[in-house]
């Protein structure tokens, strides 16, 4: 299952047309999930809160995050049973329980 903000982002990737995109999904049986449960949002929320509080504290060069990072984080441990992600240090340092698959 891909959440629905992981299908957006894919979207705007330079070198993959909609139609591509759709075409993968189907022929791998991918199911984009377009409605995300309460509890996902609690996780995001509290992930996002958890980030930010770290944030006001520390000085960092690290670019912002922005919710959207933590609802896909959530939804991979709510709803999948994996994360393949190009930003491995990110979702192991707020999701740490989650199974990660880097893009190499």
């Amino acid at each position: 299952m891909l959440s629905a903000f992981a299908y957006a982002e894919s979207l705007a990737h330079p070198h993959a047309t909609a139609k591509f995109i759709q075409e993968f999904l189907h022929t791998s049986g991918i199911i984009v999930d377009y409605a995300f449960p309460q509890e996902l949002w609690s996780i995001a929320g509290e992930r996002f809160a958890q980030y930010a509080d770290r944030r006001r504290t520390a000085t960092s060069s690290q670019p912002r995050r922005i919710l959207a990072d933590f609802l896909l984080g959530a939804h991979a441990l709510v709803q999948a049973d994996r994360l393949m992600t190009l930003d491995t240090a990110f979702y192991e340092r707020n999701f740490p329980e989650l199974a990660l698959y880097p893009i190499a």
